[in-house]
């Protein structure tokens, strides 16, 4: 009896003794993981947008978000220094400039802030998004080796598979109009990727080309007489404008098929496309793995939207006298 009463306090003191380490391990652990948090930042982002429509605010926001989600918040251990050129060309050098001077990084939303912010800086790390063609645009050397200050994702979004869903929806069009800012690097480098996909279909691409916002109603309302359906780039001008886009093309009876998801959202058919939300936030990753693991931007590869969607709009739908249950995404339609 009195071994069995050994045996058990035995018990009681190694079961005590293991409750007591378990709970310094956890405590270290805690303790850990609060330093480690204690060790981010404080930073500061400049985060220049060109202009103010859904798809870019989405973009800003789902980088916010995503530095939050990864230990940077707004107040705490990050600084948030945001400017917006209203699309207007003469902003650029100036707020570019002002943003450079006062923080640790940067955070270009659409071509013509990236290669501002480009030619301000050729040391602080810039990451991109919105940019369809930064190749073109001429802020990096290469999508795998960026070679410079700038990495980030691009929105260039699956145009083959846009214009296979633009067929599947009027398989009898013969012409299919474009429209677009023929300034914009990111707008063209769409459009010369489009068109042979849509001679492929055996149409002709139409093309009606603005210098801004004020062309637009004009432009739009000629090119709808001459063409069977509409497909949009994620062009800026046309995405803060598609309010006015998708009720010329809805009296017209035409479909628009393309563009990003918050431009079909707002005024136009469908698309299977990428959400600008969630390329911030990948955006964001990108800059925290930058900062954490002490990367060299011109070696973190350019990256493609991870999230895709078929984005239908139901009351553009009915309105042209299409049954929105017809439309799939071009993957279901091949299958």
């Amino acid at each position: 009896m009195k071994n069995l009463q050994k045996y058990t306090k035995k018990m009681i003191a190694g079961l005590t003794t293991m409750a007591a380490v378990t709970s310094l391990w956890t405590s270290g652990t805690q303790l850990i993981s609060a330093q480690e948090e204690a060790t981010k930042g404080p930073i500061s982002v400049g985060i220049f947008q060109f202009n103010d429509h859904g798809s870019l605010n989405a973009n800003r926001e789902g980088f916010i978000d995503g530095l939050a989600e990864l230990g940077y918040v707004e107040g705490e251990n990050l600084t948030i220094d945001y400017m917006n050129a209203n699309a207007d060309i003469a902003n650029l050098q100036s707020m570019s400039e002002s943003l450079v001077n006062n923080n640790d990084y940067l955070f270009a939303i659409a071509t013509p802030t990236a290669q501002a912010l480009a030619g301000a800086t050729t040391d602080k790390p810039i990451i991109f998004s919105s940019v369809a063609d930064p190749l073109g645009a001429g802020v990096v050397d290469s999508f795998e080796e960026p070679g410079r200050n700038l990495t980030g994702t691009t929105n260039i979004g699956p145009i083959p598979e846009q214009i296979d869903m633009l067929f599947d929806i009027t398989p009898d069009a013969k012409k299919v109009g474009i429209i677009y800012n023929s300034s914009e690097v990111n707008a063209q480098y769409q459009v010369d990727i489009a068109i042979p996909e849509i001679e492929a279909h055996g149409a002709e691409a139409v093309l009606g080309t603005i210098t801004s916002t004020n062309d637009i109603s004009q432009v739009m309302s000629n090119l709808v007489k001459e063409v069977d359906s509409v497909y949009l780039v994620t062009d800026n001008y046309i995405a803060a404008s598609m309010p006015l886009v998708g009720d010329i093309a809805k009296e017209a009876g035409l479909p628009i098929i393309g563009g990003s998801n918050d431009m079909i959202i707002e005024n136009g058919l469908a698309t299977f496309g990428l959400d600008y939300y969630e390329l911030g936030v990948q955006s964001a990753e990108m800059l925290v793995r930058i900062i954490e693991e002490d990367l060299d931007p011109a070696t973190v590869p350019v990256e493609k939207a991870k999230v895709l969607e078929l984005i239908v709009n139901e009351d553009y739908a009915e309105v042209i006298g299409i049954d929105p249950t017809t439309i799939k995404a071009p993957a279901e339609s091949a299958e």
